[in-house]
């Protein structure tokens, strides 16, 4: 966008985004060029972090499928062991796993009491551990969406109290002299609008899909836990029986 005024004397002055970034105050440069910067990377955060929760939740829906299937849970344990990066089969093989140690070889459950605590606390670490990865540079965006005006703002201020000390110097209140300083000011504002906006709409979005993944996860741990459970009850039982 381009815009162009000309005063009585016959002065152009060109109102184009790039021409009042080149005539801003270096301080204000400055400001715009770290609320450009901030506003790229915020976008490069939504959509990666979008395509991310899409590819996340499409795993999961797999896995589920696979999981429910009805097929033995260690043929599902062999074929994932080692060769999933998700948190919903990296939480079912990290279980898996403590639950083969704690058997003898032979079915026989060791140390029924301790085991529940420690499948509980796998999962639950295994969790938190995965989920900081999902919520990674989220934070980002709300540190853009709350500081991002008020850094425009700082710009602002700063471009028109220089603007002000150039009326003082050249002793001409005129329109055509006040509005180029004043313009280059603003735009320093709405660049912090610009980058705040969508950050704050971003983050908001993708935390809702972040708990709402989370959810999920965990339902499934807690059913995966109940499984185990039950199994764990039937293979004590099963040795009391064979004992006696």
């Amino acid at each position: 966008m381009q815009v162009e005024t000309v005063d009585l004397g016959g002065t152009t002055n060109d109102f184009s985004m790039w021409s009042m970034f080149i005539e801003a105050d270096i301080i204000v440069q400055a400001v715009m060029l770290i609320l450009m910067m901030a506003s790229v990377w915020s976008w490069a955060v939504i959509f990666e972090k979008s395509r991310l929760m899409r590819q996340l939740n499409s795993v999961a829906d797999e896995f589920e499928e696979m999981f429910w299937s009805g097929n033995s849970l260690e043929v599902l344990y062999t074929q994932l062991k080692g060769k999933n990066n998700h948190p919903m089969p990296k939480l079912f093989v990290a279980a898996m796993r403590e639950w083969k140690r704690s058997n003898d070889g032979q079915g026989k459950v060791l140390n029924r009491l301790g085991l529940s605590d420690r499948l509980t606390k796998v999962m639950r670490v295994t969790l938190a551990r995965e989920m900081d990865k999902v919520e990674k540079h989220i934070n980002f965006l709300a540190t853009v969406g709350s500081t991002a005006v008020f850094v425009g703002l700082f710009g602002t201020v700063w471009g028109i109290m220089n603007s002000f000390q150039s009326i003082a110097l050249a002793s001409n209140t005129s329109l055509a002299v006040v509005a180029p300083g004043i313009a280059e000011a603003l735009f320093a504002t709405a660049l912090g609008l610009v980058a705040a906006i969508p950050a704050v709409m971003g983050y908001n979005k993708l935390t809702s899909d972040i708990e709402r993944f989370a959810l999920r996860v965990e339902g499934f741990a807690d059913e995966f836990s109940a499984i185990l459970s039950r199994q764990m009850e039937e293979k004590t039982a099963q040795n009391e029986r064979n004992e006696g």
